[in-house]
């Protein structure tokens, strides 16, 4: 499978572009502990020795997480991943944002989660979307590259408009909010963003049929160069989150993808869609509605 060259050009505007940005905002500083929390098994947690990588582990008896000591309300929020390789069936390294520790009954929540595989089989990614607790907004895609080599860049841009989740400053989903209230976009309640790696053997890898090998255990993913420029909470009201448009990630040109961003879309719809709910006619017989939102608009 060809890769577009538009894909080269696209991202090094992209990143150009949120470079600048950011360069003029403040950014947060580099080390966990300024900006994470461990929430379980910190002895499944370490750092490198100069403390800008971060490692993961799961074994057969727990994995580990940590979340950000802050709540954002919109922004840019993007890491460096590099998954576990090798065989890493039923195992998922999660990346997300959510209101709340736990998976509550009302809770918002933005995903990235990478599904394991057998040895030589490629990784997938699954996206999805919580609001007040009603998920079910799955896809799942395909990489070009092999994500357990070398690290590679995940974002999400969340504005009132639209959520992207990116890969390589590639967009690869775009969520779409309407211009009416609903019960499908989130955009009042403020998240933290979440990391983990756990076993997930029931369902993650062929639908569960194949199973965590705990023999190669541990599993380890590794992080570094967290990146915020986002609308940090603050009870009971930022004054920020009625001036987000001061920011770039909240400005006309990231209400919208690019021209640029749009042939990278395209190109992405076309070759590495592997799932869209809204596409799921058997299992939703009457679509959601916002599957009749167009993310080119």
């Amino acid at each position: 499978m060809e890769k577009k060259a538009s894909m080269a050009s696209a991202a090094a505007i992209w990143c150009m572009l949120v470079y600048l940005a950011m360069a003029a905002s403040a950014e947060p500083k580099s080390s966990f502990e300024d900006n994470f929390s461990i929430m379980w098994s910190e002895n499944h947690f370490k750092t490198s020795e100069d403390g800008q990588i971060w490692y993961l582990s799961l074994d057969n008896d727990t994995g580990c997480g940590f979340k950000t000591k802050q709540k954002y309300r919109f922004g840019w929020f993007s890491m460096k991943l590099k998954l576990v390789g090798g065989d890493s069936a039923g195992v998922v390294t999660a990346y997300y944002m959510c209101t709340e520790d736990g998976a509550g009954p009302t809770r918002d929540e933005l995903d990235f989660e990478f599904l394991g595989n057998r040895t030589g089989e490629p990784y997938l990614i699954q996206t999805n979307i919580y609001k007040n607790g009603t998920g079910n907004r799955e896809m799942r895609h395909k990489l070009w590259f092999d994500p357990t080599l070398e690290y590679h860049t995940y974002s999400i841009l969340w504005n009132s408009h639209q959520i992207i989740f990116f890969v390589d400053r590639v967009p690869v989903r775009v969520f779409k909010n309407a211009d009416y209230e609903n019960n499908f976009f989130p955009n009042q309640k403020p998240m933290y963003l979440f990391s983990s790696i756990w076993n997930a053997d029931d369902w993650a890898t062929r639908g569960g049929l194949e199973k965590t090998d705990w023999k190669k255990a541990p599993f380890v993913s590794s992080y570094k160069d967290f990146t915020v420029d986002g609308c940090q909470w603050k009870d009971p009201y930022p004054e920020c989150v009625s001036s987000t448009t001061e920011h770039w990630w909240d400005q006309y040109e990231a209400w919208h993808l690019t021209k640029d961003q749009k042939l990278d879309f395209a190109w992405v719809q076309r070759n590495l869609v592997i799932y869209d709910y809204c596409k799921d006619t058997e299992r939703f017989p009457k679509l959601p509605e916002e599957c009749s939102l167009s993310p080119w608009d």
